[in-house]
Formats: C-alpha cells, structure tokens, sequence
C-alpha cells in the first residue's frame, strides 16, 4: 500500500534500491545508504531485473512504487530502463520516489512509460546543506515535466512556513502535499496535529503515513 502523497492508499508493491546521496538525520530507510551503521553488503543484493519485476508484481497491484535511498541514482545502467518497461508493459503505474537533486533522463520521461514523480525536497531539520538537498535546476526541470507531485516532510509549523517558501521561491505550481515525520504511531498522530493548521492556512494538501499508522517501522511494509 502507497503510505504517502497523492497516491495514499492505494494497492501497491514497492521496488526499494540502495545508495542515497543525502543523509537526512530522520531517514526512516538508513539502512539502504548508511554503511557506518548498518553493514550494506548484507543488507542490499544484487537481483536479475527478471526476478524484480516479477516480485513486484505479484499480487497484481495497480501501482509500483520505486523507492530508495535515492532511486534516479541507478537511471543511468540499462536495467534501470528495462526494469520500468517490463513493469509498464504489465500494466502497472509507475511512481519514483525521489529527492528532487536528480534530473530524470530521457529515458526515464519516455512517454510511453508514463512515470509519475514524487518530489520530496528535504528541509533544514534533515540535516544536509542547502546547496546539497535544494537543486533549483533539477526543481525546475520536474515542474517542467508535468509529471511530478511535491512532498514534503514536516514536524512543526515553522517547517511548513520553510516549505511554503521554497514552494514559492521556486514555482512548484503542482500540488503540494506535507506528511508528518515520524516512524511510530506516535509521532505521525503528535506532528499531524502540530502541522494540520498551519497546512491548510498555507493552501496545501495534509497527507498522512498510512504504512506507519498499520504497521508501524515494520521492515518490507
């Protein structure tokens, strides 16, 4: 089930990859990027594109989500392609969870395969630089694909008032959408409520993290 955003619970199987190149301090996956505290090798495994597709669609699901670490940090190895043409030519949509540092290639905009984004810009309270978490160029380049959807993560209401500003500072014209940060029942429920005015005086979207509230931090859900 999709947990966040737009596409909020919907069937769905998720694709997860390794490597991110930013490290947020909140990371709910840190173990598919942070070698000092987990050990990668056991962690992450090299799988045929074959073998991926056809977990990720066992089920039959609607929608499968790609997911990482950073995900567009694997676009440019043929697999990354024949992976999103196979799960296309079954039928399932396609969304990419991403951290809105990348550009999407050609080859991932191809229209036949109908990628949808979800842009997640990190905010101060991550932890990483300004100049390493906000790419105005790679901003820019997701508004003008028409494909992308922006999310971001908040705790209190001063992280809204930061999110509405780069939402202003930069055009993000498509619709915004804030989800609470937390990984336990508890924190998503005590965020949601700090945040929920301040969202809705900002005229953006209040989502929610529905895999948190069913399953907790459960790895795999």
């Amino acid at each position: 089930m999709q947990g966040e955003g737009p596409s909020a619970g919907r069937r769905a199987s998720f694709v997860r990859l390794g490597g991110c190149n930013l490290a947020c301090g909140w990371c709910d996956t840190p173990y598919t990027w942070d070698g000092n505290r987990f050990d990668l090798r056991a962690e992450l495994a090299r799988q045929p594109v074959e073998a991926i597709v056809d977990r990720a669609l066992a089920g039959s699901p609607e929608l499968v989500v790609i997911s990482g670490g950073e995900p567009l940090l694997h676009q440019l190895q043929p697999a990354w392609t024949r992976m999103l043409t196979m799960l296309r030519a079954a039928g399932a949509d396609i969304e990419v969870e991403t951290n809105g540092t990348i550009v999407p290639t050609a080859a991932t905009l191809e229209p036949d395969l109908a990628v949808r984004f979800n842009v997640s810009p990190k905010l101060a309270h991550s932890g990483d630089p300004a100049a390493r978490r906000i790419r105005p160029d790679v901003l820019a380049a997701f508004v003008a694909s028409g494909r992308a959807n922006f999310k971001f993560v908040c705790a209190t209401p001063d992280d809204v008032d930061e999110a509405a500003e780069l939402a202003d500072r930069y055009h993000l014209d498509a619709p915004v959408w804030i989800s609470p940060e937390g990984t336990t029942v508890e924190a998503v429920l005590i965020h949601t409520k700090l945040i929920a005015d301040r969202v809705i005086e900002r005229g953006f979207n209040l989502g929610t993290r529905l895999h948190v509230l069913a399953w907790g931090n459960e790895r795999g859900r």
